[in-house]
């Protein structure tokens, strides 16, 4: 193909940062959007020169797009993944992919036996501060990690709700907890206590916590805990640490610090992650190679099943073991 041809359903604030981000990458056309909201969908449109769609049939079905992005809530991904691996339509779904388990997992396996190209919203893998922490702490006995992601929360009312979201640790810790996977393993097991401290004040509909602590276990054997609060006004922060016993590893935002015998390296990236992942995702579809994603759909239904269950130990005060694949 000459040029990779993309769709778009819902054309929100995240789906912005990859429409202006694919219109640098020579390899990519933007030709389709559809959104629930037309007025938003025919501005979209009209800035970066694509047609718009009723529905999301009438957009796979229009023969114009190689490619599709899903960058509609959690709650509103009934259908299309499998619509679109159904008509061999690469797809790239951000995250998170969806509230349900189950569900997720027939998406899973239907994009896997498609053979599409299929990428995920886990943009922060792209970071060449994050390969290098990667390369680092391949052959390190991480024993603990310590995770933050602290900051306000998303004025849409949606995201307010457990059932519609999935709270903080589903929908904004999740870059944390697929950082923590990806650098240090898979988790065994997850404890979580969740409280409602301030939110209900402001919003008495509220269903999510505001202020969340999960401790959990890796299956490698290393510990750690990630602290949650949408509350903060005042101060930001999305870190992960990682520590063991001749070394000290520290991702915060686009800085990586790296402390051992030798070396005290600090590190600040200068690169727009959303441009890497997306010019990786059209490079792979238009060469047909998958390994050039770093974060494919099976990847990010292994992350979403650790908040998942961690939702689930906060309801159930209990440890919720996470199943062996």
């Amino acid at each position: 193909m000459e040029k990779v041809r993309i769709g778009f359903i819902g054309v929100g604030g995240i789906a912005e940062y990859h429409l202006k981000t694919l219109q640098q990458i020579e390899d990519a056309v933007i030709t389709a959007v559809c959104d629930m909201n037309g007025d938003r969908a025919r501005e979209i449109a009209e800035t970066f020169g694509a047609e718009t769609y009723e529905t999301v049939e009438e957009l796979l079905d229009a023969g114009v797009i190689d490619a599709l992005y899903i960058c509609t809530p959690p709650f509103a991904r009934e259908g299309i993944e499998e619509a679109a691996a159904a008509r061999g339509i690469h797809l790239l779904s951000e995250k998170p992919i969806g509230l349900e388990m189950e569900a997720v997992r027939r998406k899973d396996q239907m994009i896997r036996e498609s053979g599409i190209i299929n990428s995920s919203g886990y943009c922060l893998r792209y970071l060449d501060t994050v390969q290098k922490a990667k390369e680092y702490l391949a052959d390190k006995q991480i024993d603990m990690v310590l995770a933050y992601r602290i900051g306000g929360m998303p004025e849409v009312s949606w995201w307010r709700k457990m059932d519609l979201s999935g709270g903080q640790l589903v929908e904004q810790s999740t870059h944390q907890m697929d950082l923590i996977r990806y650098l240090a393993g898979e988790f065994d097991y997850v404890q979580a206590n969740y409280e409602q401290r301030h939110i209900q004040r402001l919003h008495p509909e509220a269903t999510v916590y505001d202020v969340g602590i999960v401790s959990f276990g890796l299956r490698s054997g290393a510990l750690g805990t990630i602290s949650n609060t949408s509350l903060s006004r005042h101060m930001g922060r999305g870190d992960v640490e990682f520590f063991g016993r001749d070394f000290y590893v520290s991702i915060s935002g686009l800085t990586l610090r790296i402390v051992d015998d030798n070396q005290d390296v600090t590190i600040t990236s200068e690169m727009d992650f959303y441009l890497e992942q997306n010019r990786a995702f059209v490079a792979a579809v238009k060469s047909g190679q998958q390994d050039l994603v770093l974060g494919d759909f099976s990847e990010a239904a292994a992350t979403l099943e650790a908040t998942l269950a961690a939702n689930e130990s906060a309801v159930a005060k209990k440890t919720i073991y996470l199943a062996a694949e």
